[in-house]
């Protein structure tokens, strides 16, 4: 996004044409390939393109810019993209080998990135032999492909290499090629060692109600006038008139229109425009921190106590915009000495993206569309919540599904009935064992829950609520326990739903006697002892295929642990033909490797 590149910056000479420009400039980062252009490309909107446009071509290149201007900068940059262009009738110089070089433009060249001209070599760049390939102009080979035989190439060769038909400058090597051009360049005044940058300038006016006014006037005696402190916060008018004229309504409000210049105190027009929202959003997680703050934008004392941001959330296309000015921002800040830190956001995490039930990127062409609302209404927020979290890893996303949704909505409807269920005409029969045995699955449980929560694994945490609550449904059934066992793991059940069912979890926290609010609670602690598992499972394999799983204690030795391996029939099996065990490999509590040959 930044795009800070090293190379050289050379000037074309289009002096022939008499214009107040001598040249065109273009930056290049492989200046070693200068000898091998055969065309320039230059933007459809470079200033030059209708200076150098020749009658001839005039119609054709101003219905090419008309054609270019109405496509975005991502379509025109895609790689998926034919590359397109049209001649304008023109030549510029090689300032190198003094060859005419005819002149294109083409919408993949950007006006806003480096100078806008591109010097094409064909040979030695993917884009321009396609583009040269498609307009029969010719590919000149000037660094020397490994193991070249002397034919023509069938594709760009972009690694680098020794220089050829290069004149002077014929046989100098990959590693020193670049010094010794733009040494050249210099020497000849012809170019010079530069860094370009692939950002730009950010426009933040926008022509739309909402946003924040920009505060300036327009004053015909002091012309552009910015507002006092004083005169701050410009409010949005709230009568304004919302028409299909394409403009700001603000544009059309007499009364935030005119207003009076704070230099000379006479008629002024008031800014339109109002700012980009990115200029709120880029440092809102500051005021966050006192937003009732009125002697700045935020309390120094209380955002030095709660920034940076520990964690951020969202969408990986946020990257290279909202977060890119959040950083500028808060190192701008930081510059000023406002704050004391000058990263915004300690942690990133990006979540996937739910698919149409077609496992196809949800668009109204496809007709794939689900409208959340709909699920909401009929199923409640909270189902819904749970339906995004439970359908897969956060940060990969998944397939939208109505049944899948609607297992989320019985999980609920069941975890309600356990809930309130009346826990004091039940028939407890307060076995210590099976009490034991309650309390170390609630203790896993939430082990497991808060393990998950810490990685954004969502989906494994609702797996573990659900568990927990087809275990309570069987101790329920047994009538072992006791009622202060079975409603201390049910409210340790609600606490867990909290985060993702809130609406729910609040309703079950007041039915069931509890005051407000369960969100008030601390999160439940587990005995590490008592989360520990009693019984695992051991996977017997040989040679590394499985053969067999035994049920076994926790603390299950290696020597046990082999012994069982080796006394399963599955094992003994498998001892035929003169075949005999040449080792046993033990991972501890999950599986043996008996080694037979």
């Amino acid at each position: 996004w930044i795009g800070r590149s090293e190379g050289v910056e050379l000037a074309f000479d289009i002096s022939h044409y008499n214009l107040p420009e001598r040249s065109i400039k273009v930056f290049t980062t492989r200046p070693d390939t200068v000898f091998g252009v055969t065309f320039m490309v230059l933007a459809p909107e470079h200033p030059l393109v209708e200076k150098l446009t020749s009658p001839q071509e005039k119609a054709t290149v101003e219905q090419y810019v008309t054609q270019a201007r109405r496509a975005s900068e991502v379509e025109r940059m895609s790689t998926d993209r034919e590359k397109t262009g049209v001649p304008i009738g023109a030549y510029c110089v090689n300032p190198f080998n003094g060859e005419r070089v005819p002149l294109y433009i083409a919408d993949y060249v950007l006006a806003t990135y480096g100078t806008g001209a591109v010097m094409a070599v064909p040979a030695h760049d993917e884009r321009d032999f396609a583009f040269a390939h498609k307009n029969n102009l010719p590919v000149k080979i000037v660094i020397k492909p490994k193991g070249w035989d002397g034919m023509q190439l069938k594709a760009a060769y972009t690694e680098p290499g020794e220089m050829m038909n290069s004149d002077e400058l014929t046989g100098t090597s990959a590693e020193k090629a670049l010094d010794a051009v733009a040494n050249l360049a210099e020497r000849k005044h012809i170019g010079k060692r530069t860094i370009s940058y692939r950002i730009r300038d950010w426009l933040i006016s926008r022509q739309r109600y909402w946003g924040t006014p920009i505060p300036v006037v327009y004053c015909p005696t002091d012309g552009i006038v910015p507002l006092s402190e004083k005169d701050l916060p410009v409010l949005l008018p709230e009568d304004a008139q919302f028409k299909p004229t394409g403009e700001s309504p603000l544009k059309f409000h007499q009364g935030f229109l005119n207003t009076t210049c704070p230099k000379c105190h006479g008629p002024a027009k008031r800014e339109t425009d109002t700012m980009d929202t990115f200029v709120d959003s880029s440092w809102y997680f500051l005021r966050y921190a006192s937003p009732k703050y009125d002697k700045g934008p935020f309390d120094p004392a209380l955002a030095k106590k709660w920034a940076p941001v520990d964690q951020y959330t969202g969408g990986a296309e946020h990257a290279v915009m909202h977060l890119l000015y959040s950083r500028f921002f808060t190192k701008a800040l930081h510059d000023l000495k406002l704050i004391d830190f000058d990263e915004p956001f300690k942690r990133l995490f990006n979540q996937g993206i739910i698919l149409g039930e077609d496992h196809e990127k949800m668009s109204k062409s496809r007709g794939n569309v689900v409208n959340p609302d709909d699920f909401v209404g009929r199923d409640g927020a909270d189902t819904v919540r749970l339906f995004l979290m439970f359908v897969g890893p956060w940060d990969q996303g998944a397939n939208w599904s109505t049944t899948g949704i609607q297992g989320m909505s019985r999980w609920l409807t069941r975890a309600w009935g356990l809930a309130t269920r009346s826990a004091a005409e039940h028939d407890w029969k307060s076995d210590n064992q099976a009490i034991e045995e309650l309390e170390r699955t609630t203790h896993k449980t939430v082990k497991r829950v808060t393990a998950s929560l810490e990685k954004f694994s969502f989906n494994t945490a609702i797996a573990a609520m659900m568990e927990f609550t087809n275990e309570l449904q069987k101790y329920w059934e047994g009538n072992a326990v006791s009622e202060g066992a079975w409603k201390a793991s049910i409210e340790k059940l609600l606490v867990l739903m909290a985060p993702f069912t809130p609406h729910v979890a609040e309703e079950l926290w007041e039915a069931t006697g509890r005051s407000y609010s369960i969100h008030q609670q601390p999160w439940p602690a587990y005995d590490a002892e008592k989360a520990k598992d009693t019984e695992v499972t051991l996977i017997i394999q040989v040679n590394g295929k499985l053969r067999d799983k035994f049920t076994v204690s926790a603390d299950v030795t290696e020597e046990q642990a082999k012994a069982l391996a080796l006394k399963s029939d599955k094992v003994t099996s498998m001892l035929v033909d003169g075949k005999q065990v040449r080792k046993v490999i033990y991972v501890p509590g999950k599986l043996v490797n008996v080694v037979v040959g």
